[in-house]
């Protein structure tokens, strides 16, 4: 009863705050009905779907064939980690809704993305990593999108989060733009480890996934300092072979 109360509560709350504070979907050029993932509407947030194509079993890069298990890039290097669990496609409304996060600062939609992850099969883990920004990158954007997802995730599912396990020591050129291998060259060795970390099993938490040179980065660097496993868990793939 109390939960119903609760939400029909928020709703009207919801409906309030939107009404206050009016804004345009990006997508559909409509008003946004919902102050919660406001300004995406609740059309088109419904619109956002977990991915259930074919995908690597290991890194979770959406494959062309059902019969692949595996892509290239992991059957030829092996990843740090050891699995990635990813919830959708880098496009539509889950792009526009971390967009808007990200370079927006709409920091309130971290709270409905975070729990869009919680329809993944999670397994148990020691805690939970955001990969970092750097100083300078923390200094412009004003706060680090993974973090406050992360923070939804440790929220939800009673897991501890460590956001000082893990540093980027050095600002780097955005990775957009670059391919495979300039972004693994662009990213090595900027992260480092500290605190106890031995013998963990660490979920590490990334927004989007294009050719995964910065988890890979990260995970080494976790796996080197004494990490027992490391787990990564995504919200969107951007790619597929």
């Amino acid at each position: 009863m109390w939960d119903v109360i609760k939400s029909r509560g928020y709703s009207l709350a919801s409906g309030i705050l939107n009404s206050i504070f009016p804004s345009i979907c990006p997508l559909c050029k409509k008003h946004s009905d919902s102050y919660s993932h406001s300004p995406i509407c609740k059309s088109c947030w419904e619109g956002i779907g977990r991915y259930s194509g074919p995908s690597c079993r290991v890194c979770a890069t959406p494959l062309v064939s059902e019969y692949a298990a595996v892509c290239k890039e992991c059957m030829k290097d092996e990843p740090p980690f050891s699995l990635v669990l990813n919830y959708g496609i880098y496009s539509g409304a889950l792009a526009e809704a971390i967009h808007q996060m990200k370079f927006y600062g709409i920091r309130r939609l971290a709270a409905p993305l975070g729990k869009l992850l919680l329809s993944l099969e999670i397994p148990e883990c020691d805690a939970i990593v955001p990969v970092p920004l750097s100083r300078k990158g923390l200094r412009e954007r004003g706060f680090n999108q993974t973090l406050l997802v992360s923070k939804v995730l440790s929220k939800e599912l009673k897991i501890p989060l460590h956001m000082d396990l893990l540093f980027k020591r050095k600002d780097t050129p955005p990775q957009i733009g670059l391919n495979a291998k300039e972004r693994m060259k662009n990213i090595k060795g900027v992260f480092e480890a500290s605190g106890r970390i031995d013998n963990l099993r660490l979920l590490l938490f990334d927004d989007v996934m294009t050719t995964g040179a910065t988890v890979r980065e990260c995970a080494k660097t976790l796996i080197k300092a004494g990490a027992k496993e490391v787990l990564v868990i995504t919200l969107a793939r951007s790619s597929m072979v």
